[in-house]
């Protein structure tokens, strides 16, 4: 990642302009359906799915570049006596990740690539949990630059190595007549 985008996130953690406390919603209603195990959140930011998991009786491992949006997580956690692993590293870099995590969770961080590797990165029957803003011609919020989108069929093509229980692109009302973009999937380990 640039210096300028870690700065840009530090400072959005910082302000807390960029604080959520619910987990996202895949997140939110797969989680029922999934075994209590071990659990990695990729680009954790603030720790929002990384606490959320923690409270359900996971194991967390969260991961992130930004030193602002871990503390703002490892404070959050530490109120809430929870014990979560969380990990300062830039994704953009190698990073040797467990083998054995029964979920990942990556929200809105686009790296196909990483993606893919990470489906590895599951214990036998674990599950993949992935969600992005998807490139449209349509007026929709979320980033601008294609960088941080992915193209249409690009994340189903990502987790082509899974057993895909769901995959959506669609386009949805958020609120005050915004309106987001975006591709879900929902993968497990056969």
């Amino acid at each position: 990642m640039s210096k300028e985008d870690l700065d840009k996130w530090n400072q959005r953690y910082a302000e807390a302009s960029y604080h959520k406390d619910n987990p996202v919603v895949l997140l939110r209603d797969w989680l029922p359906k999934i075994p209590v195990g071990k659990a990695l959140d990729v680009a954790c930011g603030a720790g929002r799915n990384a606490i959320f998991l923690a409270r359900t009786g996971f194991q967390v491992d969260a991961i992130d570049i930004s030193p602002e949006g871990l503390r703002e997580a490892r404070q959050q956690a530490e109120k809430l006596r929870l014990n979560i692993h969380w990990i300062e590293h830039d994704l953009d870099l190698a990073f040797q990740f467990d083998t054995d995590y029964d979920l990942i969770v990556v929200m809105w961080y686009v790296d196909l690539a990483l993606i893919t590797r990470l489906c590895d990165c599951l214990a036998t029957e674990g599950y993949l949990l992935c969600e992005e803003h998807l490139i449209t011609d349509q007026d929709v919020i979320g980033p601008t630059s294609s960088n941080y989108r992915v193209a249409p069929g690009a994340l189903l093509e990502a987790v082509s190595g899974l057993d895909v229980l769901l995959y959506e692109e669609t386009i949805e009302n958020v609120s005050d007549g915004e309106r987001v973009a975006s591709a879900r999937v929902v993968g497990k380990k056969k």
